[in-house]
């Protein structure tokens, strides 16, 4: 993904802040694109818009803009799709012991808890027209108020948002305020999918490996040779890097300390393009919508980790439910004979976008 700003930034010999670099892996013409943006935005206060595809690591790039900031304060990121409309508010802006049924007590908000720092309002489309409102006049006035509150009470942080959508056509069908748009646009930085990205997927395969092992230093990794990686680098990759991220998480549960080829990645390791969709379709089920390819895996390898297997089928149903009702989380929860709070809940543990 590009926009017209990329190629002012584009110069295969500028310079990358170190912050930058450590957060953000890949040295394909796409990544560096991004880093140079990214470096090239970190020292200001002005808004940044980071847009792309679901999945595609817009959350490390907010990381690593604020870790080049400079700012003292931390990094405060707020998922807009994951909570609830009518509970956006609060979490935002913080309330008064008793402001409303159940505020047993005074709790800040986490626009609040930026203060000094960087709020990152990641899925910003998502945001309920009235609270986008609110919003607006915070990021005009430089304070908030607490539900149920009537102090001023003076914020400075830097704003991050991310969107997976066309902000402009939601502006055109009234569904995103244009003043608010305007407001958070300054600096927009495109983040590439994956597919953008293919020859990353070693580097990013080894940060992922890395990353595991420093959360659980005896752990016995898997390995992948060349035909595995050639056989990566040939999917689609509709759920970008996160979706990388899974396939990662598998292969370390499945095969610890063995080598894996392209027949591990096909048979196992990659979901089906079909999971959750279609008769007789099996979602999750071994790593590519197979129960066969299951059982010969228990087969071979004398053990499989139900728990993944079972979370995969869950999140591919929800998926699928939340695709049939168009992201209308009450009618997913109808759907799938689960409470709403329940299904909110198990949206973001997932980190789930209930309108991809």
């Amino acid at each position: 993904m590009t926009n017209q700003y990329s190629n002012l930034f584009f110069d295969a010999e500028a310079p990358i802040l170190y912050e930058v670099d450590a957060h953000v892996v890949g040295s394909a013409p796409a990544t560096r694109r991004m880093k140079q943006m990214l470096t090239a935005v970190a020292p200001s206060d002005a808004p940044v818009m980071l847009s792309g595809d679901t999945g595609s690591g817009k959350e490390r790039a907010a990381t690593a803009i604020h870790a080049a900031s400079g700012r003292a304060g931390k990094l405060v990121a707020v998922n807009c799709a994951a909570i609830p409309g009518e509970l956006l508010e609060s979490e935002l802006f913080g309330y008064e012991k008793g402001a409303f049924t159940g505020a047993d007590e005074q709790r800040v908000g986490l626009i609040e808890m930026a203060d000094g720092g960087t709020l990152f309002l990641d899925e910003i489309g998502d945001m309920p027209l009235a609270l986008q409102a609110k919003l607006l006049r915070v990021l005009e006035a430089r304070e908030i108020q607490r539900v149920g509150g009537r102090e001023h009470i003076a914020v400075n942080f830097r704003l991050i948002t991310a969107t997976h959508r066309h902000l402009t056509e939601a502006v055109a069908e009234g569904k995103f305020r244009a003043d608010l748009y305007y407001r958070i646009n300054v600096l927009p930085v495109p983040v590439p999918s994956l597919s953008e990205r293919l020859e990353e997927i070693p580097e990013l395969i080894d940060r992922m490996l890395k990353d595991h092992t420093r959360q659980n230093p005896q752990a016995n990794l898997p390995h992948f040779a060349m035909d595995a990686i050639e056989r990566l680098q040939g999917h689609s990759w509709p759920g970008n890097i996160r979706e990388l991220r899974n396939v990662v998480d598998r292969a370390i549960v499945m095969f610890p300390g063995r080598m894996l080829h392209a027949a591990e990645v096909d048979n196992f390791l990659l979901l089906s393009e079909n999971d959750g969709q279609g008769a007789g379709a099996t979602p999750g089920m071994g790593m590519g919508g197979d129960q066969a390819a299951v059982l010969k895996m228990l087969e071979d390898t004398g053990q499989i980790d139900i728990r993944l297997i079972l979370r995969d089928l869950e999140i591919s149903l929800i998926e699928a439910a939340l695709k049939k009702v168009e992201g209308n989380v009450t009618g997913a929860a109808q759907a799938l004979g689960l409470q709403r709070t329940t299904l909110i809940e198990k949206i973001k543990k997932y980190g789930i976008n209930k309108n991809a």
